[in-house]
C-alpha cells in the first residue's frame, strides 16, 4: 500500500505487536496548517492513539501533534491533544463500525504518512492479542527467520 510518493511521517509498532490486524483502510485526516507543518517535522506520536465512532463519523482520538517549532506566538498554534476527523467513505464508515459493534473489535492507527502532499493515516480494524498469543507470534515470527536463514546458508554451499 506504500507508494514510491509516501513519506512516512509515524509508525505505530506497537500494534502489530499488541493486535491482530484483520483489515486496514487509507483515510484522510482532517488538519489545520499548523498540524501539517509540525508534521512535515515528524513531531507527532502515535502509539497512544484510536479511533472512535460518533454520530456518523469517525474520529482519532489521542493522536499527540507537538506545537510547530518556529511559531514565534504560541497561542495561534494548535490544540495537541485534540480529536481529528478522519476522511472516508460512508460505505466504510458504516462497514467499520458495524464490525466493531457487532465482533466487538477496535480501530487503530498504523501509519501517518504524507501522500501527493496530503496527509493520510492508514488505519487498521484489529483484536488484542493475549499475552500467550503475543509470545506465540513472536516465537512463530523467530522460528521463521531461524528457517530462512538456514535455507540461506544452504543455498551458499
Amino acid at each position: 500500500m506504500v507508494e514510491v510518493n509516501d513519506r512516512v511521517v509515524a509508525t505505530n509498532r506497537r500494534a502489530r505487536r499488541q493486535f491482530e490486524i484483520l483489515d486496514s483502510w487509507e483515510a484522510g485526516i482532517v488538519l489545520q496548517g499548523s498540524e501539517v507543518k509540525s508534521l512535515r517535522e515528524s513531531k507527532v506520536e502515535i502509539a497512544e492513539a484510536y479511533v472512535g465512532p460518533e454520530k456518523n463519523e469517525l474520529w482519532l482520538v489521542g493522536l499527540y501533534i507537538t506545537a510547530y517549532s518556529r511559531t514565534g506566538n504560541k497561542e495561534t498554534g494548535h490544540d495537541p491533544e485534540r480529536p481529528r476527523k478522519l476522511l472516508l467513505h460512508r460505505s466504510q464508515i458504516i462497514r467499520i463500525t458495524e464490525r466493531v459493534n457487532r465482533e466487538n473489535l477496535t480501530v487503530i492507527p498504523l501509519r501517518l504518512y504524507f501522500s501527493h502532499g496530503l496527509a493520510k493515516v492508514e488505519i487498521a480494524l484489529a483484536r488484542g492479542r493475549r499475552i500467550h498469543d503475543q509470545r506465540q507470534a513472536i516465537a512463530k515470527k523467530e522460528a521463521d527467520r531461524e528457517a530462512q536463514r538456514a535455507i540461506a546458508r544452504h543455498r551458499r554451499r
